[in-house]
């Protein structure tokens, strides 16, 4: 079709992951007679197992859902507590906290699985399990997105102490891999296996949460039994914004997404759509408004749901407008933590899913280990690699996302669902770290102002921003407006043509009228869109 993708679309159901392997773990799932909640959960637990490195069982996540059944939509956080012994003072660099035992949250997506499975789901835990313990089991082909994630984990691991564990569940004890090569994984296989028997108490409390427990402890970590029990995902309204006719709907703080939400409430008040697309009005307005929506965020962050309002209001919009259209420079602090080094990759790594089904049900999970890999540690004889979430909290007590015991972290996961009047259209999420709730609204004005297909909107190139005035921009766009837009105040560094610095969406549409569903996969990552 003159080189470009095909658009994948379904009435029965539709699946976009980023893994091949995955999204068919989902589509099976909706083929077999399941819904959108219990093929969100297969294709979750699917992708801990061919993206290790990016999320598993032991991460974070949230959610937000179309239930059709309820015509509502309903959000999830599973984003847990920091332990109740961190001890507070301990260390003065927040890099002591990138590795090892002590970087460690308990384990919250099992939990927030289970939960999105018991309220809504059709299918036994056993039977969304399946398709990830077949995967951990025989193995798949590692892609060369699989090579790189894993060959580098192996570089910044080799000389920890927790190496050797790693290393035999990743690297078949080689310290690195090949592109092609099968990656197998029994011992999560066998995990798994046991969950889908014993439920998931035999991770908080029981026999699965002993022995991470007792392993993190014997590397100095202070995750106690006590933690594990205590996790709990909280079901919740979402917030809301409208933009053109849409309505787009999130998670609610501690959650960072109304940075998101609030670009959008600022670009409503612009006609984007009467732009050049890529043009320097277009892209100037846009980068603008997110800049100015993140220092926002970045100075409120955690708000009161009373802050929360005023930050969303016609009042506080129109001030941020203003702004926008006066054209003088803006610069200011966009994020939690310092850049990387021009070229580098993002630290902060993650995953998306969406999904849709016949039944009008819509979900799209953002989650996450944190870092590549997490904190590295395996617990030996499971499979299971551990998050870095503690990592992503302030030492400094009075910071607004402090690390202190029984604190839940605020996060910038912000998985969406959009509606039109009273149906739902659009789910849709990215990984992205900071730059999540600066990607999505750069794709959703190529969808809703340029008329782009889903497909092509998510290809579309994109920037990230940075403290001060710094831009990522992706290479695709033309020379001579990136040129002007440097002259209107943007510092603007090239990536390459294609960049995960600026996120990998995943994104499922669904047509009212017609019951059509299409989904749409980034080509930045292994994304894939599989149907029922």
């Amino acid at each position: 079709m003159d080189g470009k993708g095909p658009i994948v679309a379904s009435r029965h159901g539709v699946v976009a992951a980023a893994h091949p392997l995955a999204a068919a773990a989902g589509a099976r799932i909706l083929g077999r007679g399941g819904n959108a909640f219990d093929a969100a959960v297969a294709a979750a637990a699917a992708l801990g197992v061919v993206e290790p490195f990016m999320s598993g069982l032991a991460g974070l996540g949230m959610a937000t859902c179309w239930v059709a059944g309820d015509k509502r939509i309903r959000t999830l956080a599973y984003r847990t507590a920091v332990p109740q012994r961190f001890p507070v003072g301990r260390f003065s660099q927040r890099e002591e906290l990138l590795l090892g035992a002590m970087a460690v949250a308990p384990p919250g997506n099992l939990a927030g699985w289970y939960n999105l499975l018991s309220a809504h789901g059709t299918k036994t835990l056993a039977e969304v399990l399946a398709p990830a313990i077949g995967l951990a089991r025989d193995g798949f082909p590692l892609t060369e997105f699989n090579t790189a994630g894993i060959n580098r984990s192996a570089v910044a691991l080799r000389d920890q102490p927790f190496f050797a564990a790693w290393n035999a569940a990743y690297a078949d004890g080689k310290g690195s891999v090949r592109q092609g090569q099968v990656l197998c994984q029994p011992d999560l296989a066998t995990t798994l296996e046991a969950i889908a028997s014993e439920g998931v108490r035999y991770l908080y409390g029981g026999r699965l949460g002993q022995k991470l427990v007792a392993h993190l402890q014997s590397l100095g970590g202070c995750m106690t039994v006590a933690d594990l029990e205590a996790v709990a995902p909280d079901w919740d309204r979402p917030v809301s914004a409208a933009y053109r006719d849409l309505t787009v709907h999130t998670l609610r703080p501690p959650a960072q997404a109304f940075q998101f939400l609030l670009t959008l409430r600022i670009l409503d008040g612009f006609n984007l759509g009467a732009m050049e697309r890529d043009g320097v009005e277009h892209l100037d307005t846009v980068w603008r408004a997110v800049r100015l929506a993140a220092m926002e965020r970045v100075a409120h962050d955690h708000p009161s749901a009373d802050d929360l309002d005023h930050l969303l209001s016609d009042e506080s919009v129109a001030r941020l407008r203003a702004r926008v259209a006066d054209r003088e420079p803006i610069e200011g602090k966009v994020g939690q933590w310092p850049a990387p080094a021009t070229g580098a990759a993002p630290e902060h790594h993650a995953t998306s899913l969406s999904v849709a089904d016949r039944a009008g049900n819509l979900v799209c999970i953002t989650q996450s280990l944190g870092g590549l890999f997490g904190c590295g540690v395996v617990v030996p004889g499971t499979g299971i690699c551990l998050n870095n979430a503690l990592y992503w909290g302030e030492l400094d007590p009075r910071a607004r996302n402090a690390l202190a015991p029984g604190r839940v972290l605020s996060s910038p996961m912000a998985p969406a669902v959009a509606t039109r009047g009273r149906a739902p259209v659009l789910a849709f999420g990215t990984p992205g770290g900071d730059g999540i709730s600066q990607i999505q609204p750069q794709a959703l004005v190529q969808h809703v102002d340029f008329g782009l297909s889903l497909q092509e909107a998510i290809a579309a190139p994109r920037a990230r921003l940075w403290d001060g005035r710094r831009v990522i921009a992706e290479s695709r766009f033309p020379a001579g407006v990136l040129e002007a837009l440097q002259e209107r105040g943007h510092d603007i560094d090239l990536s390459s043509a294609w960049t995960i610095q600026v996120g990998g969406m995943q994104a499922v549409a669904a047509d009212p009228a017609t019951g059509v569903l299409t989904g749409a996969a980034d080509p930045r990552r292994d994304g894939y869109v599989a149907t029922a």
